[in-house]
């Protein structure tokens, strides 16, 4: 075997770019949130070509088939090529509709918190009823 064919789950993870960091690929197999036919799988567990994982990021639940090796990070548009998405036409669908569903948190601007207009008019509108009582 060349040093090629001998590739960890989470160096192969973090080069096709499922995670950010190999750290967080390797947390991610302790965790269980890695998985292929036979269970949860170690973070150095070999991977070979023709092989399906099962893999859970904060994202999404991937389902990927490795079709080649990668051993160093590249481009997304190349990464894609050494792995097959199959995951389930249902996750897709619930991952549409929750960036449907999807809530900032945010403010709509001119709503809200008053603005230091706004605030001034109001301090004016409370002297002049506290004025009005006396």
């Amino acid at each position: 075997m060349t040093e090629k064919e001998k590739l960890r789950i989470d160096k192969y993870l973090w080069a096709i770019r499922l995670f950010k960091t190999r750290s967080l690929a390797a947390d991610a197999c302790e965790k269980g949130k890695v998985k292929n036919e036979a269970g949860q799988v170690k973070p150095s567990r070999q991977v070979h070509i023709g092989e399906e994982y099962e893999v859970k990021t904060e994202s999404k639940r991937w389902r990927i088939r490795v079709t080649g090796l990668l051993d160093h990070r590249l481009a997304h548009t190349e990464a894609v090529k050494y792995y097959l998405d199959i995951t389930p036409a249902e996750e897709l669908q619930r991952i549409q509709f929750q960036a449907a569903s999807f809530h900032t948190g945010k403010r709509l601007s001119k709503v809200g918190r008053p603005t230091k207009k706004q605030r001034r008019d109001l301090d004016g509108m409370e002297t002049d009823e506290s004025e009005q009582l006396r």
